[in-house]
């Protein structure tokens, strides 16, 4: 059976992640995500009343703006329960961001509240269907949670979201589905990640040197899986630590699903050694700590701010990066200029700047490997500016590169 794909968002591009699926009598859109720039880049309309909208995970790139979708058209949901608790955190975090930056709203709380109440929560390992189209979902190793949707017609064509194929402290890595079409991520098209337990005894060493010269170590990162990674990897150091941000809510979220996590007891005990910030006096004491690991990633919103301005002008302090950071993001800008803006002001940073490699999404050559152990006959390429670098490592087959906005066709 022939079905038409059309990518919204995220084709070409790194973020706004959103494809239609039409055929069977189906019209489906898997993801709907924004990029949280300054003013928020969204994926292109639908143009069409969905289904179906199908969820790989809860990162603001890909669940965004699925309130605008589920709330006009009263569309289900599929995704996994943990997805869908996080991403309504994420979905009202970014309303509230809007309100604050004085931007359009992309939906509204009725939109957020419609889209819960039709989520249809499933699992790695559950297949359904959606009229002729059977859906499998499989873990894509990304963060908890994070799914790959597998559909089967005639044929089987597998979408993997963001995949990591190594074990992680957190989940367990992606394994290849047999599949003839594979829709799959090229983030890291031509970069190859570093050896993990290489970064992670960089890291700790260097936390070691600034925590023995008398300095705070503040730690920016990601609430959803980065924030985690750091904690477990820290639990055993024996310093005074602190967490703060949404990242303390999306941790207990994921004890509340341990059939997510690799080593839930790991996390448990990394949770019990971190003090956790629930108000603006206890930041004072989480300012004078060995460790502070809190939110945003990229340094443009949350409690970084404040602990980077009580910070920054102590050279004994450091500031370790260990996420990536986006073009026009005070995190971007701190590494390349070494200044931030706070409140509209420029500051200078006096402090120590490093950067680690931590990153969630499978490097070039696992991307590669990943779809070898598919075996499929054609491969889309997605989620990616770098995707030409995968033509010559993939020549044994049907390479596709979509635009964003044009239709294509499979057989599927």
């Amino acid at each position: 059976m022939e079905m038409k794909f059309r990518f919204l968002g995220g084709a070409d591009m790194v973020g706004r992640m959103g494809m239609t699926i039409e055929g069977a009598g189906k019209r489906l859109l898997v993801e709907y995500g924004m990029s949280p720039s300054k003013p928020p880049e969204y994926p292109m309309p639908t143009n069409m009343r969905i289904d179906h909208l199908l969820l790989t995970h809860c990162h603001l790139d890909h669940c965004g703006m699925v309130p605008q979708i589920c709330g006009r058209d009263r569309c289900e949901l599929f995704t996994t329960p943990l997805s869908a608790e996080i991403g309504e955190i994420m979905m009202y975090d970014s309303l509230k961001i809007a309100k604050a930056e004085d931007y359009p709203l992309p939906y509204t709380t009725g939109d957020i509240e419609r889209t819960m109440k039709n989520v249809v929560p499933m699992t790695f390992g559950d297949t359904f269907d959606l009229g002729k189209i059977e859906v499998t979902m499989h873990s894509a190793g990304h963060v908890p949670g994070a799914t790959m949707f597998e559909f089967g017609v005639d044929t089987k064509t597998l979408y993997s979201g963001d995949i990591h194929t190594l074990k992680q402290r957190l989940v367990d890595g992606a394994e290849p589905v047999d599949c003839e079409n594979l829709f799959v991520e090229g983030t890291y098209g031509g970069r190859l990640h570093p050896d993990r337990k290489t970064v992670e005894k960089e890291f700790l060493n260097k936390v070691a040197e600034v925590v023995d010269r008398g300095g705070t170590v503040l730690i920016p990162s990601f609430a959803v899986g980065r924030t985690q990674e750091i904690m477990m990897l820290l639990r055993n150091e024996g310093y005074e630590m602190w967490v703060d941000g949404m990242g303390r809510s999306v941790t207990r979220l994921f004890l509340d699903y341990p059939e997510y996590l690799a080593d839930p007891r790991a996390l448990k005990q990394a949770k019990m050694k971190f003090n956790e910030v629930r108000n603006a006096n206890m930041r004072k004491d989480a300012s004078r700590a060995e460790v502070i690991v809190t939110t945003g990633g990229m340094l443009d919103g949350g409690p970084v701010l404040g602990y980077l301005n009580r910070l920054k002008d102590d050279p004994r302090n450091a500031i370790l990066l260990v996420g990536y950071q986006a073009e026009d993001t005070n995190g971007r800008l701190l590494l390349e200029d070494r200044c931030v803006k706070i409140e509209g002001e420029i500051y200078k940073i006096n402090c120590e700047i490093q950067k680690y490699d931590f990153s969630a999404h499978a490097d070039h050559k696992e991307i590669v490997d990943f779809v070898k152990g598919c075996d499929p006959k054609n491969v889309i390429i997605m989620h990616s500016e770098t995707r030409e670098e995968f033509l010559d490592d993939l020549a044994d087959y049907n390479v596709i590169l979509p635009n964003t906005g044009e239709a294509f066709t499979l057989d599927v």
